[in-house]
């Protein structure tokens, strides 16, 4: 990796500090900071991601970006692929453990995860490290010697562990590794630094102790807020499905944004806009002037962080083609149909809209059609079709239309 050229250590303070929700402790921070400007010697900032499902959002960026404002400053960032610890799964924030994930699903979400991280970190310093290559090898004298630096009484002190087990709920052995299986990658990789959301403090602080009873410095917690959702209520997460997508399409990126709630936008522009700290008093003034606008401000600057300032241009374009000016896009599918088709069943020259939905692949099934139909989500060239048995003729062209944003075109042959 290349010489660091280090910040200042105020200027350093101030940037760690924004947006941070809390540091444990601040004051080991500091020391570490202006040690590491007086030895010319980067800090080691990790922090760990179990692939457990495909793809990175934008909830993660918020502290993948605090991370590049860690290798702005000069120091080295660790991205620690949890692959052996996916496999064990994380019980935080859940009343039971999640059910595994087999080796060949965490490595295809491995590679996900690898090919995003660098739409956020500066690859020339940022390490991949993937934990199986030290907890793999462990020996059962390791794992003991592990286990025996940590004490049952210390983990109820986990507000989950501690719910469940007074309330006589199981908790089962395996669930107790996990903090110490991630506290052990500190270990290995000798942190300064781990960053993690607010609800990774528990395991954070295991590791600062592991640190210390292995001989080592014990590394500063750096925790983060965590991003809401789309919908408003839960963290950001595939399992709610209210996220955005580091690599989703610009409109898809977009789409979702404009879909928070107006009450999000303040909280999404500080943690999921990566603005700079100057321009972010503006962004703020215009939340209060007209929600709408800097609704639309913030989508179009998440789709310019991930595809570039072209395609959110034209992601904004053809948003207010299709939603504001009623516009068919150019770009929809087209299927050519027969007539003849045995899975459409024409009668007289016309067809079911219901089994032509699902045809052109706007419905999953006959029921799911006829649903949307009755829903009045369905149009025909423009018009909304208002029964479920409704027919259309087998001729010409159609353009179909499913809710707001899924289009097809028809064309008989």
């Amino acid at each position: 990796m290349s010489s660091p050229r280090f910040a200042p250590v105020n200027e350093q303070m101030d940037e760690i500090r924004r947006d941070t929700l809390e540091i444990v402790p601040e004051a080991e921070l500091a020391r570490k900071v202006e040690r590491s400007v007086r030895e010319g010697r980067p800090m080691v900032v990790k922090q760990g991601f179990d692939p457990t499902r495909p793809d990175l959002h934008v909830g993660h960026a918020v502290s993948l970006r605090k991370l590049r404002a860690f290798q702005e400053l000069g120091h080295d960032v660790v991205f620690v692929m949890g692959d052996y610890t996916a496999l064990i799964g994380d019980p935080t924030g859940r009343n039971e453990q999640r059910p595994p994930l087999t080796e060949e699903e965490v490595r295809q979400n491995g590679l996900t995860y690898a090919e995003q991280v660098h739409l956020v970190l500066d690859p020339q310093r940022t390490r991949i490290e993937y934990n199986s290559s030290w907890l793999r090898p462990l020996q059962l004298k390791d794992l003991l010697e592990l286990t025996a630096k940590y004490t049952v009484a210390r983990m109820l002190e986990r507000d989950d562990f501690s719910k469940r087990f007074n309330e006589g709920r199981p908790i089962s052995v395996v669930e107790f590794m996990y903090p110490l299986m991630q506290g052990y990658d500190s270990v290995v990789l000798r942190a300064d630094v781990e960053l993690g959301g607010s609800d990774q403090k528990f395991n954070l602080l295991v590791a600062r102790d592991l640190q210390e009873r292995y001989g080592q410095e014990a590394q500063v917690c750096l925790l983060m807020p965590l991003l809401r959702g789309t919908d408003g209520v839960h963290k950001m997460s595939k399992s709610y499905d209210n996220y955005v997508g580091l690599a989703d399409e610009p409109d898809q990126q977009y789409g979702r944004t404009l879909s928070i709630p107006d009450a999000l936008l303040e909280e999404w522009w500080r943690l999921a806009s990566g603005l700079p700290a100057a321009e972010m008093g503006a962004a703020l003034e215009g939340v209060k002037a007209n929600p709408y606008t800097s609704k639309r401000a913030l989508a179009a600057r998440i789709v310019e962080l991930y595809h570039g300032a072209g395609a959110a241009r034209a992601a904004s374009d053809r948003f207010d083609q299709v939603f504001r000016r009623r516009e068919v896009p150019e770009d929809i599918p087209v299927h050519e149909l027969s007539p003849d088709d045995p899975a459409l069943a024409a009668q007289n020259g016309e067809v079911l809209v219901s089994k032509l939905l699902v045809r052109v692949g706007l419905a999953a099934s006959n029921a799911d059609a006829q649903r949307q139909i009755e829903q009045g989500a369905v149009q025909v060239d423009g018009d909304r079709v208002a029964a479920r048995d409704a027919r259309a003729k087998a001729a010409g062209e159609q353009v179909l239309q499913k809710g707001k944003r899924h289009f097809a075109r028809v064309v008989w042959r």
